[in-house]
Order: structure tokens, then sequence, then C-alpha cells
């Protein structure tokens, strides 16, 4: 399948505590790293709020 969307993506964010944060509302990242939530046991959830989290995550 072939990727067509590479270069023309915009990343919505609301997380004002990240350094990548642009005006409240934007990621000002190229590209951001999505990660599962880092379980002791290795073990999935498939719960989408941890298995969605940003890897990219900078605190200001």
């Amino acid at each position: 399948m072939k990727d067509t969307k590479i270069g023309y993506q915009t990343i919505g964010c609301s997380v004002t505590s990240c350094r990548y944060n642009k005006e409240g509302t934007n990621c000002d990242l190229n590209r951001i790293e999505v990660k599962p939530m880092n379980n002791y046991d290795g073990s999935h959830s498939g719960d989408p709020a941890e298995e969605s989290l940003c890897g990219s995550y900078c605190k200001i």
C-alpha cells in the first residue's frame, strides 16, 4: 500500500505542557512517534488511551 499522505499531515494537540505544543492547538514537530504505554509485564491492554500515547512528548 502506497502512503500518499507523507508530508501532508497536520497534528492537532492540546497538551500545553509539551514543549512542541504550538499556540495551544497544534504540534510543532514534523513527525511524532506513537507508542503504547510501557506495561511492567510487557502485555498490551488494547485500551486506546494506553496504546496510543505520544512518544515524542517533551515537558516544557
